[in-house]
């Protein structure tokens, strides 16, 4: 009974590296991974990679190879005082030459005061660290420490990966072919966005509400309901998705401009946001090349504003088409960098006397605003540069 009240993804937990599946770039023959369990000598590691990819299967199994005495700590619950609790612990261990690994879930949570009262005993091999984290650690993990440590990047188990991982469930749960058929294992690995943690637990769930039939995919999307986006607005995930949707824009391709657009909206990014960035994207990459294309990010802006949601989302497809079939053009841009370039290396040079204003008898006297013609397209011989730098040219 008290087997059963285990949630499934705990159940099947893999105790060898050979029994992972998926990360065969870290875990396959002479990777990063399968070398250190081999050499039974525990690194300090950093695990980075999304929710359900194997960072805490990789911790333990990597404290098993190595007969290490494992100490798993939350970010979420710990405190400063259970760290050093366990410094002490490691002590006693390193008196009796037992190596101790301190694995620390959701890393990120811990402040730089926190990570810093284990960073010396890192340094001087007390313990062993392992750290998982779903969040860049480069912003993140204090500096000291990452020095110290090897970043080991866990990438999303791909569909292929999942799919097997529930085909061994359902054997090891030594269920009947028929009760999971191949269009609702498809789904359900499909619905768990590269998750193993998610698809075993939306197979546990369509097991319960299957009820005497098998599982159908209406059963799945029943157990699954409506998925909720894998997004941090503040974090790792909403920048990647911009950076995305951006460069979709600037690379003219408006299908994937609107698959990222699509995925910022779904993830509850806010739609001003998006907005801004398109505005910015007007001038700096298309710019010259069609001018126009300013006026309509603004005007998208306003609408925004002025319609909301869900309304709005014909504005922002509706600009981001134009702006990724738009011709492009960063002369504008370049030349800005120039310019404040050439600023600020001649921040006081002499402004030619013709330009200069000349609201006194004095100043006219002095030669200020001399020869000047207030005429349309007017372009004096003397030129508009300071005289060092009439030779610069922004726009080559």
């Amino acid at each position: 009974m008290e087997q059963e009240l285990v949630p499934l993804a705990e159940r099947l937990r893999p105790d060898k590296l050979s029994e992972v599946i998926g990360q065969e770039q870290l875990t396959g023959k002479g990777k990063l991974l399968e070398q250190l369990v081999a050499s039974k000598r525990p690194l300090s590691l950093i695990f980075w990679g999304p929710p359900g990819s194997g960072k805490t299967t990789l911790a333990r199994i990597i404290a098993r190879a190595t007969n290490a005495d494992f100490v798993e700590l939350s970010a979420v619950t710990a405190s400063k005082k259970d760290v050093l609790n366990v410094i002490e612990r490691a002590k006693i261990n390193l008196k009796q030459n037992h190596q101790t690994i301190l694995f620390i879930d959701e890393i990120h949570r811990f402040n730089k005061a926190q990570q810093d009262a284990f960073l010396p005993y890192v340094e001087n091999g007390t313990i062993s660290l392992i750290g998982a984290t779903t969040e860049n650690p480069s912003f993140e993990v204090i500096s000291p420490l990452l020095s110290r440590s090897r970043v080991v990047v866990l990438e999303p188990l791909s569909e292929k990966s999942i799919i097997k991982i529930l085909t061994t469930a359902i054997k090891s749960l030594k269920l009947k072919d028929n009760i999971l058929g191949p269009s609702s294992i498809n789904l359900i690995a499909q619905l768990s966005g590269g998750d193993a943690r998610s698809a075993l637990n939306l197979l546990e769930l369509s097991l319960e509400m299957r009820g005497d039939r098998p599982i159908s995919t209406q059963v799945v999307l029943n157990a699954a309901q409506k998925r909720v986006p894998l997004h941090d607005k503040a974090g790792e995930s909403h920048y990647n998705l911009i950076s995305a949707f951006i460069k979709s824009l600037r690379g003219s391709d408006a299908n994937a401009a609107f698959y990222y657009l699509a995925r910022l909206l779904n993830s509850g990014d806010d739609p001003k946001f998006i907005a801004r960035r398109m505005i910015i994207f007007a001038s700096e990459d298309i710019g010259l090349a069609a001018p126009a294309a300013l006026n309509l990010a603004v005007s998208t802006f306003l609408a925004v504003e002025r319609v909301g949601l869900p309304e709005a989302n014909y504005n922002l497809f509706h600009c981001a088409a134009v702006l990724a079939k738009a011709p492009k053009s960063r002369a504008v841009a370049s030349a800005m960098q120039k310019a404040l370039q050439v600023a600020e290396s001649h921040p006081n040079d002499s402004i030619p006397l013709h330009l200069r204003n000349a609201p006194t008898k004095l100043m006219r006297d002095l030669g200020y605003n001399k020869g000047y013609k207030w005429e349309a397209g007017y372009k004096d011989t003397r030129g508009f540069m300071p005289e060092e730098l009439k030779d610069i040219n922004f726009f080559d």
